[in-house]
């Protein structure tokens, strides 16, 4: 069968008859099939959402958050299909499936609780000299079309993060998905539909990024994109966008440090790293990926990371007692086997794993790994790797962590508040995490990089921002 997209009021495939093939990367069997998109498509799905898009901001707030709630209900009955859906297409184990689906629940209903609280302001009269009579007034208004571009490591999450909103403020949404695992996604967006969303209103394109994607991102009447991915792919996506100026939010790579100091609780960072390192194979963009610790506990920190990361379960994600499955392709997990070769040729010794089957990449720790090693500065590794090295003194430990062209998030662990104060003013990212790792978001927070991590941030805290222009409204003499 094909898995069809939405264009206009209808399910479609491609106007060539295209299509891609989806693959479980678990056993390589193909799941289903995809429409390839053409210019022309997308072209057509455009059109359709900036006509649907001109009535839509004009329905009330209230009505948006009902279908949005709607919405959520229908997840809700759904759900155990779409976590395994997500699981077969992914290689995410069942149990991370089901919490991302599970965050649904609360995603959606902040963001349809924040719409509702997206009150202008007012700049009273005899603010400035010469306007003593004058009132102005400002309200936000939705951009148009947005270009909604899912990444594959968290389809839902960031589904929920991109289309609520954009939904949420009076825009109409098209839908790029991942070309590895765009059905959860493509199931999501058939939700909204059945949910009542007016016709036009939720556009999905499915096909390759260079393609597909580019038609979209380039297009004139798209009004903004908002995309999770590589910062390859983001600068890409960045010029697509330079020649018509519109808004882009970037939530791209990260190769964040986490730091353990002399005083740290040892038992709370070595769970922290092990928790965040290898939660989805590995594969999330704020997760810590270069470990510096201390040089009073590194023995003891490298020793208690072998052990528990060895005791890890691995097999078929659709079992329960799964903790570590593969990553998203074979290609993918080539790269990474790739990476950890390049850094032991580079100094670092190899403690555990380093070696794949098909996707599946074993568990691996690198120790004594050099400061000049690609993967302590620039090299982001998406998969299920620890690189680890040993510092003496704060000042370097602080240098090698902002040494690096990302910026997304970092984290230190201290029982000092001093320490702690420190650390989030020196490191050079969008988020620091004090006794955690920079894993920590949640969908309230406006997360986002600096550096060559992203533009703009996300989350309900500043999504509607990125999505929405300001109008003022000038009442001129009106006193």
């Amino acid at each position: 069968m094909i898995m069809k997209m939405i264009i206009g009021d209808k399910f479609a495939e491609a106007s060539n008859n295209e299509t891609i093939s989806v693959i479980n990367p678990y056993d390589g069997s193909v799941l289903d099939t995809i429409p390839h998109a053409t210019r022309e498509d997308v072209e057509l799905a455009v059109q359709c959402a900036v006509q649907a898009q001109k009535s839509w901001k004009n329905v009330p707030v209230y009505q948006r958050v009902e279908l949005a709630m709607r919405f959520v209900e229908l997840v809700r009955q759904h759900k155990d299909e779409l976590a395994e859906t997500m699981t077969r297409e992914s290689g995410k184990t069942i149990t991370e499936s089901r919490n991302e689906i599970n965050n649904v629940f609360t995603s959606w209903p902040a963001f349809c609780e924040k719409a509702k609280h997206l009150y202008g302001e007012v700049i009273p009269s005899g603010m400035e000299r010469g306007h003593d009579k004058n009132i102005v007034l400002t309200k936000r208004e939705p951009v148009g079309v947005v270009a909604c571009i899912i990444p594959f490591n968290f389809p839902c999450n960031m589904f929920s993060q991109k289309v609520a909103p954009a939904l949420l403020s009076g825009n109409a949404v098209v839908i790029k998905p991942a070309t590895d695992n765009p059905l959860t996604v493509c199931k999501l967006a058939a939700l909204l539909r059945e949910a009542g969303f007016p016709s036009g209103i939720v556009q999905l394109v499915t096909g390759r990024g260079s393609t597909t994607g580019n038609f979209l991102c380039e297009h004139k009447d798209v009004h903004a994109i908002t995309l999770t991915g590589s910062t390859a792919v983001g600068k890409s996506v960045a010029r697509c966008a330079a020649d018509t100026l519109k808004k882009v939010a970037l939530e791209l790579g990260g190769n964040d440090a986490f730091i353990v100091l002399d005083d740290a609780d040892l038992e709370l960072a070595i769970r922290e790293a092990v928790q965040a390192r290898f939660y989805n194979a590995g594969q999330i963009c704020c997760a810590p990926k270069r470990f510096l610790i201390h040089k009073s506990f590194y023995s003891q920190f490298v020793d208690e990371i072998v052990k528990r990361a060895s005791a890890l379960q691995k097999g078929n994600p659709l079992e329960d007692s799964t903790q570590v499955a593969t990553v998203i392709s074979e290609s993918a997990a080539s790269e990474v086997e790739r990476q950890i070769n390049l850094t032991i040729d580079q100094g670092g010794r190899l403690l555990l794993g380093g070696t794949r089957s098909g996707a599946f990449v074993e568990p691996t720790i690198l120790a004594d790994v050099p400061a000049t090693a690609d993967i302590m500065h620039d090299m982001e590794v998406f998969g299920p790797v620890m690189p680890i090295t040993s510092f003496e003194t704060e000042e370097e430990a602080i240098a090698l962590a902002n040494d690096t062209v990302y910026g997304l998030g970092g984290s230190v662990f201290t029982t000092s508040l001093t320490k702690a104060a420190r650390f989030t003013q020196e490191l050079e990212c969008g988020s620091v995490v004090v006794n955690g790792s920079s894993y920590f978001r949640s969908f309230e927070m406006p997360f986002g990089g600096w550096k060559q991590s992203g533009v703009g941030t996300e989350g309900v805290f500043s999504t509607f921002d990125e999505l929405t222009n300001i109008k003022c409204i000038a009442l001129k003499g009106i006193i």
